[in-house]
C-alpha cells in the first residue's frame, strides 16, 4: 500500500513537540500529518502529576495532559495515524517516511521522536513508575518537598545535578553509584561533595525497589563484597542517561557525538526542510514546556520554508508514480 498525497508537514512523534508542531502547523492552513506511534503520547505518559506546566494550577496527570494536546491537535485539522515510521527518505524530494509498507510524502518534516531514559530494568521499577520511580527530577522532585530521604542512581552530571535539586526539597538524599568515584565534572561534585544533606553509598547497584502501591525502600548490593542492604527512601530517581531516539535517522541527518539530531540556524536539520524539535536535540533541559515551545518554533520554520517558495526549488522532478 502506498499513499501518494503530499503533505506540507509530517510531524514524526507525538509528544509536547509533535502536537505543538501540528497545531501552529495547521493554524498555517498547512496540510499536516502527524506520525504518532503506536505508543503515542511521548514521556508524560509514564508521569503522573504534571505541577509545572503552565494554566495547570490544580495539576495535570501526564496522560490527561497528553489528550488534551492530541484533541487540539485534531480540532486544527491535523491527520494523526498510531503507527510507528520505521525508516525515512531525505535523499530524494519530496522527502519519504515509511511506517512499515505504507509510505508518506512531505515537502517538510519535524523530527519530534524525544529520547528515552536509561532504566535499571527491575520489574519493580517499572511497577512503581510514577509512584516514587522517576527519570526526571525537576518534574517530580517537589512531589517529595520534605521527604525523609530520595535515591539518585547514577555518578554523571545529571545525577549530581539531581541531587543538588532534590536536597533543597528532602531532608536528605542518599546518591548510589556503581563505581568508587563520579564521572560528573568536577564543580558538580564539589558542590554536591559539599552538600551536608547528600550522602553516597559508593561500588554499589540497586537490586530491587521495595514497595507495593508506593517506593519504601530499595535493595543495594555491594558490586565489590558483595554485602546487600536495604536503604529506606521515598523515591528513586534514576540518572543514568538518556537515548536519543533516532535510530531510523542515521545516515539521513546528522547527529551529534551523543547521537542527538545536531541543529543549524534555529530548528533546521542539516537537510532543507526537515527540522527537529523537543528532545530529540535537547539534552540539557528535557522539559515538556521546552518542547513544546521548540515544536512551536520548528513548525514556524517549517511555514516559512513552504511559503518563501523552498519547497518547490527543491522540486526537481515529478513524483514517481
Amino acid at each position: 500500500m502506498v499513499d501518494r498525497e503530499v503533505y506540507d508537514v509530517i510531524i514524526i512523534g507525538s509528544g509536547p513537540a509533535g502536537y505543538t508542531a501540528s497545531i501552529y502547523a495547521c493554524r498555517a492552513n498547512l496540510k499536516t500529518l502527524v506520525i504518532a506511534g503506536v505508543e503515542s503520547g511521548g514521556q508524560l505518559m509514564l508521569t503522573r502529576e504534571v505541577e509545572n506546566f503552565p494554566g495547570f494550577p490544580e495539576g495535570v496527570l501526564g496522560p490527561d495532559l497528553m489528550e488534551r494536546m492530541r484533541q487540539q491537535a485534531e480540532s486544527q485539522g491535523a491527520e494523526i495515524i498510531y503507527d510507528d515510521a520505521t525508516a525515512v527518505d531525505f535523499k530524494t524530494y519530496p522527502y519519504k517516511v515509511f511506517t512499515g509498507d505504507a509510505e508518506y510524502l512531505g515537502r517538510t518534516v519535524i523530527i519530534a521522536t524525544g529520547a528515552s531514559p536509561k532504566w535499571l530494568g527491575l520489574e519493580s521499577e517499572r511497577r512503581l513508575l510514577g509512584r516514587g520511580v522517576s527519570s526526571c527530577a525537576t518534574c517530580d522532585g517537589p512531589l517529595f518537598k520534605g521527604a525523609e530521604n530520595i535515591v539518585v542512581v547514577g555518578g554523571g552530571d545529571s545525577a549530581m545535578e539531581y541531587a543538588l535539586y532534590l536536597a533543597n526539597l528532602a531532608e536528605k538524599v542518599t546518591v548510589i553509584h556503581r563505581r568508587d568515584k563520579l564521572r560528573a565534572s568536577k564543580i558538580l561534585q564539589e558542590r554536591a561533595f559539599a552538600n551536608s544533606k547528600i550522602t553516597f553509598v559508593w561500588d554499589s547497584v540497586v537490586t530491587d525497589i521495595l514497595g507495593e502501591k508506593k517506593v519504601e525502600a530499595v535493595k543495594v548490593k555491594n558490586v565489590k563484597t558483595g554485602g546487600e542492604q536495604v536503604i529506606k527512601c521515598n523515591a528513586v530517581f534514576i540518572a543514568i542517561g538518556h537515548k536519543p531516539n533516532t535510530e531510523i535517522f542515521k545516515g539521513q541527518v546528522e547527529l551529534d557525538e551523543m547521537g542527538y539530531v545536531r541543529l543549524y540556524n534555529g530548528m533546521q536539520t542539516n537537510v532543507p526542510g526537515v527540522f527537529a524539535a523537543g528532545d530529540v536535540h535537547d539534552h540539557r533541559y528535557r522539559q515538556a514546556v521546552t518542547a513544546a515551545g521548540y515544536g512551536c518554533m520548528a513548525a514556524m520554520e517549517a511555514v516559512k520554508f513552504i511559503e518563501e517558495g523552498y519547497a518547490e526549488k527543491l522540486l526537481s522532478k515529478p513524483i514517481e508514480g
